[in-house]
């Protein structure tokens, strides 16, 4: 019998590692330009192999994990993200460091789809408190990645941080190894025509296009207002400032939102995550000097911190018996958002000027708020809400 203490203790490790892979590329990226005498845009080639091994990832895990357990796929994956780290270590190609790159990727798409359908997996309530909680570590991970590589890059060079940085992706690597998992839920094999009967599920869908827009949020605001407020005068340190902020913001409220869910409603406080994230984006339509920038981001990752762990919560309550299926065709869809949304931004930014993109994050929340208006009418039929 496994321990549900020690499992959630799994699962965190597992997001903490996700958040250090997920910003990867970006914290050494200008140590791969010096060292390969590559510009921007082979940059940009290798920067698209992360978020598609990521997609791959999501889209494996869902059903791996309801036939075999997290046990296998959690060890593996760990295991990939250890020698493709250990691989841009010692690149001396750009095409090898792709492979890595996509690698770490679809790694950390497994890990971050199966923490969170196992941390729904294993708690009987609350789940929007334990996947909060969860998230935490995704922020801890996403904000400590630059910092370790910019304090140990003034002392190593940066091929031996990335590898030492490999040889600590072991230490969870060897708890998965030694932990009693939760057993697999379809040992006899896999129910593939109720899998495919899920996406045509309207709820699931539904859900699935409110994490469409919420990662769309998220993932715009982190590649484009450094951008945005550098249009209106602020210094790459300041604007960077500003949304490292916003990180910090979707973590203290996660971690919050840890504690309160058992005292509030999830619909209370998805519709106040609305109105921050509203509050947010219209002040940053306004901006014009650092305090604001500070307020208006931070304003903004307050209102995300909630919406994924409620979303889940309510994913992992509705679809219990294929619960790894249900949270990679809500992942996958909300990865889809983020890749879209980002490319739009680019080309509205190419045509009209990157001074529109506040109103795209208006528009975007917009959509959520309708969507899930609609959504928890069906939910509230079904669990409590």
């Amino acid at each position: 019998m496994y321990r549900k203490h020690l499992v959630f203790v799994a699962a965190c490790l597992g997001m903490l590692l996700f958040g250090i892979v997920f910003l990867s590329l970006g914290t050494i990226s200008v140590f791969i330009q010096e060292k390969f005498q590559v510009g921007p845009l082979q940059v940009a080639s290798l920067a698209s192999s992360l978020p598609v091994g990521i997609l791959a990832g999501s889209l494996l895990f869902g059903p791996v994990v309801d036939r075999y357990g997290y046990k296998i796929l959690l060890t593996v994956c760990t295991g990939l993200i250890f020698l493709a780290l250990e691989s841009v270590a010692r690149a001396r190609s750009l095409g090898i460091l792709q492979l890595s790159f996509f690698t770490i990727g679809l790694g950390g798409g497994v890990i971050n789809g199966g923490t969170n359908a196992l941390v729904a997996d294993t708690t009987t309530e609350g789940k929007g408190a334990k996947l909060s909680l969860l998230g935490v570590f995704y922020g801890i991970g996403a904000l400590g990645m630059p910092l370790v590589i910019g304090r140990l890059t003034r002392h190593f060079n940066y091929e031996t941080v990335i590898s030492g940085i490999g040889f600590v992706v072991l230490l969870p690597l060897v708890y998965f190894l030694v932990l009693k998992f939760p057993e697999p839920k379809q040992k006899k094999g896999f129910p593939v025509t109720e899998a495919f009967s899920m996406l045509k599920d309207p709820l699931l869908i539904l859900m699935g296009f409110i994490l469409f827009f919420e990662s769309a949020l998220e993932g715009i605001t982190g590649n484009w207002s450094t951008t945005f407020l550098h249009s209106i005068h602020l210094s790459p340190e300041k604007a960077l400032y500003a949304l490292s902020c916003q990180i910090a913001a979707i973590a203290i409220v996660r971690l919050l939102l840890s504690k309160v869910f058992a005292y509030i409603s999830t619909r209370f406080v998805m519709y106040l995550s609305f109105m921050l994230i509203l509050s947010g984006a219209i002040l940053f339509t306004m901006v014009t000097t650092f305090p604001a920038a500070i307020i208006a981001l931070s304003l903004m990752g307050a209102g995300f911190a909630a919406v994924f762990p409620v979303i889940l919560g309510y994913v992992g309550e509705l679809y219990a018996n294929l619960t790894g299926t249900a949270f990679g065709i809500a992942i996958v869809l909300a990865l889809a958002g983020n890749s879209l949304l980002n490319y739009l931004v680019g080309v509205i930014s190419k045509i009209c000027g990157i001074r529109y993109f506040p109103y795209i994050l208006i528009i975007c929340i917009v959509f959520m708020v309708i969507l899930y208006s609609i959504a928890i009418r069906l939910i509230s039929k079904k669990i409590k809400v």
